[in-house]
């Protein structure tokens, strides 16, 4: 198995990308610490890794307290001895606005947990990780590219790569890899509300492969970013946009 005797963080793990990964995780053989503000999806999670022979533990976290993410490490330590894998990805998108009738509270809010919240997770999870270690965080093509009506998402998800690329030249000579992925539109809750607009015909088939991804493809990424395999892969951003960002 990939992530044998392997200790794992996953936020946002009470559904999409997190449950898809925190599941393939297990599989491979980590033991997953799943956190999410949500208790009943972090603890569906939970379940749904037990019922499949592997050993996953819940911990309630809001990734913009410093108090719980430094509780959120803490408890994984005490748990399971060590942490090996985190994977930073709890995140919300933004609603779509002009530049100009984006409030400072909306904006704030976005970055609270977008940006802010992995600054968090990467704070307290490197000390620990003192046999080195993966950390995968998760970005956007919005990131890369821009993308209009969504400023305070677009410069969050930047700003993550950015971190990215600054953790993993900082603790390289630890041997702690930092890797962001950029996501296309994958089938998750964030984009349910899209699904009822007149745009989505289009949005849904933008790109080389005319269809959206399923959380199960990034979750294979995020497998392959963690595990010994990607030894060589640090401060890189994958995409896995379907080839949107080719068109």
């Amino acid at each position: 198995m990939r992530l044998e005797n392997k200790v794992a963080i996953i936020t946002g793990g009470g559904g999409g990308i997190g449950r898809a990964t925190a599941l393939r995780f297990a599989k491979e053989g980590a033991c997953v610490m799943v956190a999410d503000r949500s208790e009943d999806f972090g603890v569906n999670t939970v379940n749904l890794i037990k019922e499949i022979g592997g050993t996953a533990e819940f911990v309630q976290v809001d990734m913009t307290k410093p108090v719980d993410v430094q509780n959120m490490v803490r408890l994984t330590v005490e748990k399971f001895g060590k942490l090996d894998i985190l994977f930073n990805n709890a995140g919300v998108s933004s609603g779509e606005k002009k530049i100009p009738d984006v409030s400072l509270e909306e904006w704030q809010d976005v970055f609270d947990i977008n940006t802010t919240g992995v600054f968090l997770g990467l704070k307290y999870a490197i000390p620990q990780m003192i046999d080195g270690g993966s950390i995968i965080n998760t970005a956007s093509i919005a990131g890369i590219k821009g993308q209009k009506l969504v400023a305070a998402y677009s410069a969050s998800k930047s700003s993550v790569i950015a971190l990215t690329k600054t953790a993993a030249t900082e603790f390289g000579k630890q041997n702690i890899r930092v890797n962001a992925i950029a996501p296309g539109i994958i089938e998750t809750n964030m984009v349910e509300d899209w699904k009822k607009t007149k745009k989505w015909p289009i949005l849904s088939t933008a790109n080389a492969l005319k269809r959206i991804g399923n959380p199960e493809e990034v979750a294979n990424l995020v497998l392959f970013l963690a595990s010994d395999e990607s030894s060589f892969i640090t401060g890189e951003t994958i995409v896995i946009d379907g080839g949107t960002l080719n068109l």
